[in-house]
């Protein structure tokens, strides 16, 4: 279909254009008021100065189109593909859209008042000074995104991810940020007074200078971030390091758990690294005795052995299915197939964990097996 044609059979009261396919079309100036457009292939079409108020572009592809001055007060655009898209002076004024895909779009003096752009994309875009009003950012991805200066106040931001984005200087006054993603984000100067960061994640976040006045920060995560005072908020559990060119977070917790034996040096029982937990070999020791069990029993010592390491992973979140590397000391390798018995018992085999056995001098008080395993969750 072309332009012409579709121009004739709204002109004679048809609207149903469900799914056609419109690549390239020329429909400048056009007035498709009302028009049923879901699940067309509009990519690269040229709506510039048209009318589609109440239009329904449901999971329409309108990738690198030009929709510059184009009227989209009251339409629906859920889920749609706007990428790479011109939006200047684009009206969307009561729109609907959620799950949009607005990535790459060239955004400027865009209307959008009262619009719905839940769970949209906006990440990386240049939204420097814009100003947003009475509009609807659930879950909204922000990531990258250069907001300096840009009025978010008062609107609903629950859920959205900020990660990276440059927020100084923005307006975020009274909005609800809750749940919101701001690990990285630059936050200075920012106007956060009455905001709700309720269980907002600040990971890595510059605050300094901004004024969180009256700010709900009850369960916010702050590890790492740059505080107003300029102080850097790191608790003693947690170690953040942020790489200057790679610009990533890592986090560092350890995991301790009554159910494994106490570490008798300078070790934990494991240490969380980001998703990666490092666990410390375990030996047969009882942790309710506090004593090596089974002496000469290489069977009933790596069944204990697998019991602590079990204790351990289970503190931290894991189970066997998340292990991906275990490290088999053995002071005899004589007993390899009674501990691999034993073992088996844990792994399912095509999901089995990479694995190294070896055979040592001696292992800590005289004991026959000590393992040791890595978990990604």
């Amino acid at each position: 279909m072309d332009a012409k044609e579709l121009l004739e059979k709204y002109a004679q009261g048809e609207r149903d254009f469900e799914g056609v396919e419109l690549c390239g079309v020329d429909l400048q100036n056009a007035n498709l008021t009302g028009i049923n457009l879901k699940e067309a292939d509009l990519t690269k079409a040229n709506f510039t100065k048209a009318i589609l108020t109440s239009a329904n572009l449901t999971n329409a592809c309108l990738d690198s189109a030009n929709l510059r001055e184009t009227n989209f007060s009251q339409a629906i655009l859920t889920e749609a593909d706007l990428q790479s898209s011109s939006l200047i002076a684009t009206n969307f004024e009561d729109a609907d859209l959620q799950g949009a895909d607005l990535r790459n779009v060239n955004y400027s003096g865009v209307k959008s008042s009262r619009a719905n752009f839940a769970e949209a994309n906006l990440s990386s875009l240049n939204l420097v000074g814009q100003k947003f009003f009475d509009v609807n950012f659930q879950g909204t991805d922000f990531a990258n995104t250069d907001l300096r200066e840009a009025d978010l106040s008062y609107l609903d931001l629950t859920g959205a991810d900020f990660r990276f984005a440059n927020l100084e200087s923005a307006n975020l006054r009274s909005a609800c940020l809750k749940n919101a993603n701001l690990k990285l984000a630059n936050l200075k100067k920012a106007n956060l007074i009455r905001a709700n960061v309720e269980k907002a994640s600040f990971i890595g976040a510059r605050l300094n200078l901004a004024n969180i006045y009256l700010a709900n920060f009850e369960e916010a995560e702050t590890l790492a971030s740059v505080m107003p005072d300029d102080t850097i908020n790191d608790p003693d559990n947690y170690t953040i390091i942020i790489g200057e060119e790679k610009q990533t977070v890592m986090t560092r917790k350890i995991i301790k758990t009554e159910n494994a034996p106490k570490p008798v040096g300078p070790y934990n029982q494991a240490v969380m690294v980001n998703n990666m937990i490092f666990l410390s070999g375990q030996i047969a020791i009882d942790p309710r005795i506090d004593q090596i069990v089974y002496p000469d029993d290489i069977t009933k010592q790596t069944e204990r052995v697998m019991s602590n390491l079990e204790a351990v992973l289970t503190e931290a979140g894991a189970t066997w299915e998340n292990v991906v590397k275990t490290t088999i000391f053995l002071k005899d390798m004589n007993d390899f197939t009674q501990v691999n018995e034993v073992y088996s018992k844990y792994f399912k085999p095509e999901t089995a964990p990479a694995r190294a056995t070896v055979e040592v001098s001696r292992l800590p008080k005289d004991v026959l097996v000590e393992i040791e395993c890595i978990a990604v969750i």
